[in-house]
């Protein structure tokens, strides 16, 4: 299936943009490799104030709900330590943080991450973030939902912009696992 670009005047392969990317995802982008090109991931400009979910779909079509995911920032603790994550699931459901998320990280307490520490770590805005260019050694939980679509769009690391990306890449991401019951209606 081709990817639904029908909805957005300006719609760019991610590594014809590199320039314009934010570093961490123009760096992935440039290290992209694996079963689905780097070609496959595609750069689609929205304007910034519609990056929020339900104002985006509101703009560009409430049939992209079910072919959009949040990419989430949580923060695992136990013993002192924070390990940070990231939880991709689709915008129609929410992560399971209190069941999955925690037992998979093996904390204690799971909560999201404060926009503070979600910015700084991922180097991305908020709003925007996105599973590609996370830091390396960080776990990235994908909900199999996100996985089984032709397409996803998700953000871009900017406000600016969604990345439209094969659902089956998100699963080649690094540290990347596919996580049943991840995302909760």
């Amino acid at each position: 299936m081709r990817a639904p670009l029908g909805h957005f005047d300006d719609a760019t392969p991610a590594p014809e943009l590199l320039g314009s990317l934010i570093a961490p995802v123009a760096d992935a982008v440039r290290a992209w490799e694996g079963a689905v090109a780097a070609d496959a991931l595609v750069h689609v400009d929205t304007e910034p104030e519609w990056a929020d979910t339900a104002t985006f779909v509101e703009h560009y079509g409430r049939d992209l709900l079910d072919k959009s995911a949040n990419c989430v920032v949580v923060a695992g603790k136990r013993g002192g330590e924070t390990t940070l994550a990231a939880c991709v699931v689709l915008s129609t459901t929410r992560v399971d943080v209190n069941g999955v998320v925690r037992r998979r990280l093996g904390a204690r307490k799971v909560s999201f991450a404060s926009m503070d520490t979600a910015t700084r770590e991922t180097g991305m805005e908020y709003g925007g973030i996105t599973p590609v260019g996370l830091p390396a050694d960080w776990p990235v939980l994908v909900d199999p939902a996100v996985v089984d679509l032709p397409y996803v769009l998700v953000g871009s690391g900017r406000r600016r912009g969604k990345l439209l990306i094969p659902g089956k890449a998100f699963a080649q991401l690094p540290n990347a696992v596919v996580v049943e019951g991840l995302g909760v209606s």
